[in-house]
């Protein structure tokens, strides 16, 4: 069973959606517990996972017992590991969340929502490119339906340019595998990426095309300009919780342009043009969202363009191409997920509170519970400005350190430029939400059990990490080091003669022996 572990983020949700979808005559009582159930055993098998990637073990499941590169693998690394567990974390206070009554607003959430995770969990595990574009196409299934649950016209709107947008990513998808298949013969990242290797002339220049189309796609994915427009009006339209996973899905994008920037195209023509573009974008990104952070008079769309500035520093990040930047890269990659998903929930919580006004930052009555909202969206925001002594400021902080020469002269203004505009619009919309009231007859609505375990849930992320700051660091930058070593991954799946004398030729990453299982 312990080598079966690794496929069960993917089938334990698939079977949740299939049960929760096949019951649709069964009370929203009984569809909200076995979503939870679901959920809560998604969090233990990727926490266990967890715990097996951080030895640094390398484990490969071939499906139907067909060798790589001819058959479909999975591959878990402490990527995808951390990847997994995040996604689990963020999933199970959102779904609790939802159990307060958004689930019950359109038809099939539930089954929705763990059709999303199982696709997003494939993406995660599989070491298949093209297995890569399935998943991605499964979330974005899962997620058009979740997007427009429970109908309105602007809900509608921002579904259908999601849905357009995405149809023209999935097909520049389909063009690039095609290049890259027709020039490498494989589909098996570690094969694509041990022949790209090999490849010079003609070959060489068709794979950097391909690689380019590839990086386009994700950049949509990830959100990073000029592909961003979509997110702030999506997001902000979106049900709560399912605005708070979709902090995720940018993630996704920025996981599989450090996948396939590591394993296919590292040491290749094709890997200082992508970090060009990952450079001046994800600082054009973070520039462009600052101003709407500050430009935002809602409180959703503020939260959108806080994912945004995020995504364009772990986008800058990950272009500067070092250890150093990808540790910090890494450590700041869950605070910022979790916190911005939580935001969306306590947005919602405070827009239930205002009546007409919701959260609009216009003055409206008092807050039935502001003491309450007012504390947790305190503590939000602080974790999101990035304020000592969370793991905010501790990341930038090793994040500009990790800027060398005269990446430092642009990278550091606009974080802080950034940092600043958070700053400036966390504190106006909290003065407006809480200090600038009409005297007189208190708003109605109440914050019920599941929304506050859900909220709490999710908050708690901002502490723990500072507590368990040591580990996490050393878990990050093993990480990062086990990326820079794509031959690992390439002799341990291929075991290839040649790259295994590669391979001894370097310094390893951990001083454990890998480990796999197939």
């Amino acid at each position: 069973m312990n080598q079966h572990l690794i496929s069960l983020p993917i089938l334990l949700p698939m079977f949740g959606a299939l049960v929760l979808l096949l019951s649709g005559k069964a009370s929203d009582r009984t569809h909200r517990r076995l979503s939870i159930a679901f959920t809560a055993l998604l969090v233990i098998v990727t926490l266990l996972l967890l715990q097996r990637a951080a030895g640094g073990e390398l484990t490969f499941y071939a499906l139907g017992n067909w060798q790589a590169p001819f058959g479909i693998v999975l591959m878990l690394d402490r990527l995808s590991a951390l990847m997994l567990s995040l996604t689990a974390v963020l999933a199970l206070g959102c779904v609790i969340f939802a159990s307060a009554g958004d689930d019950v607003r359109g038809s099939n959430f539930h089954g929705l929502f763990q059709l999303q995770l199982m696709g997003l969990n494939g993406a995660f595990l599989t070491g298949d490119i093209f297995n890569l574009f399935v998943f991605f196409e499964i979330t974005l299934l899962a997620s058009y339906a979740l997007l427009m649950h429970g109908g309105g016209k602007e809900r509608v709107g921002a579904g259908l340019h999601y849905v357009i947008l995405n149809v023209a990513g999935s097909a520049l998808f389909l063009i690039a595998l095609g290049v890259l298949y027709g020039a490498t013969g494989t589909l098996n990242m570690a094969d694509m990426g041990r022949r790209v290797a090999t490849m010079s002339g003609d070959q060489a220049a068709l794979v950097t095309a391909g690689a380019l189309l590839l990086i386009v796609v994700f950049s949509l994915k990830a959100a990073l300009l000029p592909l961003y427009f979509w997110l702030p009006r999506t997001y902000s339209s979106a049900p709560a919780p399912v605005a708070a996973l979709f902090a995720i899905m940018t993630k996704l994008g920025l996981y599989a342009i450090l996948r396939v920037n590591s394993l296919i195209f590292a040491d290749s023509d094709a890997e200082s043009a992508i970090q060009g573009w990952l450079w001046w974008s994800g600082l054009a990104t973070i520039l462009l969202a600052a101003i709407g952070v500050l430009a935002a008079r809602d409180l959703r769309p503020l939260v959108a363009y806080l994912v945004l500035v995020s995504v364009g520093t772990l986008l800058a990040a990950a272009s500067l191409g070092t250890t150093a930047a990808t540790t910090a890269l890494l450590y700041y990659l869950p605070h910022t997920t979790l916190i911005c998903g939580v935001l969306f929930l306590i947005a919602e919580l405070i827009g239930q509170q205002r009546g007409k006004a919701g959260t609009r930052l216009v003055r409206a009555r008092r807050l039935h519970q502001r003491y309450l909202l007012g504390g947790l969206f305190l503590a939000a925001a602080v974790g999101v400005v990035g304020l000592p002594p969370l793991a905010g400021s501790l990341a930038k902080l090793l994040l500009m350190q990790a800027a060398e020469g005269s990446a430092r002269l642009w990278l550091w203004p606009l974080l802080l430029l950034a940092g600043l505009s958070a700053l400036i619009a966390m504190s106006r919309a909290g003065s407006v939400f809480f200090w600038a009231s009409y005297k007189g007859e208190v708003a109605a609505g109440k914050v019920t059990r599941p929304q506050l375990v859900g909220v709490v849930w999710l908050l708690a992320s901002a502490p723990l990490l500072v507590v368990f700051a040591g580990p996490i660091s050393h878990y990050s930058q093993a990480t990062a080091e086990q990326l820079a070593m794509p031959q690992v991954v390439i002799q341990q799946l291929l075991g290839d003669e040649p790259t295994r004398d590669l391979v001894q030729s370097r310094q390893p990453f951990h001083d454990q022996t890998q480990g796999d299982t197939l």
